[in-house]
């Protein structure tokens, strides 16, 4: 016993050791921001996603300039509805009362959260129907939006979520907005868009939901849901990715807690996720960030749900720690390419690693089941043996 112990302790130092070391190799990454978002000025890699301008100025401003707002008071069974731009604050509590923004297709709205509660039984808290861009911000307050029922037909339209956007939206902000639903938290059927503030989100579909692209930007999270993130455009599968470039992140996922069809970025934020996979699309790149994932099947998944990109695992940087359950299960899984450049990948499980292409291990620190490896380990099987094909994922999902 005493032999076993010190072995531990032993192996405890090197791989602490060794994460101390890639820690410090990755600092030399430096992230800055601009008024356009978000740039690395010594990254040693090329993003998968085009993300100069992915954040705007205005989505990247955390108090709304509410000088010369519009004040909304909820009041119980009474809809508000939006139809001009500009800035308006909601306040108050009541039941069956529903926002809704219909304004014109150039119009930006800010709906400025300050204290707003509304629970309903069938219909979306906030309904959006036509604008440019919603802005959806918190000011230093809790608030809280609840569908307790099945959704059912909402001025003509399906919806399924608490917060369900036609078009762009924005969230952002210093204060907590929690949000409860039977189906989905959060539905945009074109760009998402979030950059600060606090999400406790409890659903039994998506928690924020999209069909062209998620980014984040900061914030935090914490969600409880079949998917975290999810996103997945079936008429273009050149978009449907999620892009991560801050944020503190605690999800409990039934699935997956990120889905997309084409790309996830992981450039910074820190994930802590327990689910049934990790991170699934096409392409996952990795640069930096921590992530920690405790998965029952896969936890890294690269599955062919696009035809506009290679399927490939990339990961260049950042810490990436992955756990997954016994049986026919994989750390990572690729039905392409997994390529590892750099950063501290940590993996305990049956077996680390499973792919249908190439393996090639360029740099960076590999430890499975506590040993460091000097090369990317064939796959095995579940009885221990080699593996063979990929596990081939769930096509991006619904």
């Amino acid at each position: 016993m005493k032999n076993f112990s010190a072995k531990r302790l032993i192996t405890a130092i090197t791989a602490a050791s060794l994460l101390a070391a890639a820690l410090t190799a990755c600092s030399e990454q430096s992230q800055s921001s601009t008024d356009d978002g978000v740039s690395y000025e010594n990254a040693q890699y090329t993003s998968v996603l085009e993300i100069k301008d992915m954040f705007k100025k205005r989505e990247l401003t955390q108090e709304a300039d509410t000088s010369s707002a519009t004040a909304l008071t909820l009041e119980n069974g009474k809809n508000i509805t939006v139809s001009a731009e500009g800035v308006y604050t909601l306040s108050g509590s009541a039941e069956n009362c529903t926002v809704i923004v219909n304004a014109g297709s150039d119009a930006k709205v800010q709906l400025v959260l300050d204290g707003a509660t509304i629970t309903n039984d069938n219909s979306p808290a906030i309904l959006i129907i036509s604008a440019d861009k919603c802005y959806v911000t918190t000011t230093d307050s809790e608030n809280t939006l609840k569908v307790a029922g099945s959704f059912t037909e909402t001025e003509g339209l399906n919806t399924d979520a608490v917060i369900h956007s036609k078009d762009d939206i924005a969230f952002n902000g210093v204060g907590t907005l929690t949000i409860d639903s039977t189906d989905k938290a959060v539905a945009a059927k074109d760009d998402l868009r979030i950059t600060g503030g606090s999400y406790n989100i409890s659903a039994k579909g998506q928690g924020f939901d999209a069909n062209d692209s998620i980014a984040v930007n900061g914030g935090e999270f914490k969600i409880s849901a079949n998917d975290g993130f999810h996103c997945e455009n079936s008429d273009d599968d050149s978009k449907g990715y999620i892009y991560i470039a801050g944020g503190s992140f605690e999800i409990d996922a039934q699935d997956d807690a990120f889905q997309a069809c084409s790309v996830i970025e992981i450039d910074d934020g820190e994930i802590n996720a327990k689910c049934h996979e990790g991170l699934e699309a096409t392409v996952i790149q990795i640069n930096g960030g921590k992530t920690n994932i405790d998965a029952t099947d896969d936890g890294v998944n690269a599955t062919t749900a696009s035809k506009s990109y290679s399927t490939l695992i990339e990961i260049n940087g950042g810490e990436t720690t992955v756990t997954v359950g016994s049986g026919d299960t994989d750390g990572f899984d690729a039905n392409g390419d997994i390529v590892i450049n750099g950063g501290y990948i940590s993996v305990s499980c049956n077996s680390a690693f499973d792919y249908d292409g190439k393996a090639e291990y360029n740099g960076g620190t590999i430890i499975v089941n506590g040993e460091q490896v000097d090369e990317i380990p064939e796959p095995v099987m579940p009885g221990g043996g080699k593996g063979g094909k990929g596990d081939k994922g769930d096509k991006g999902g619904k």
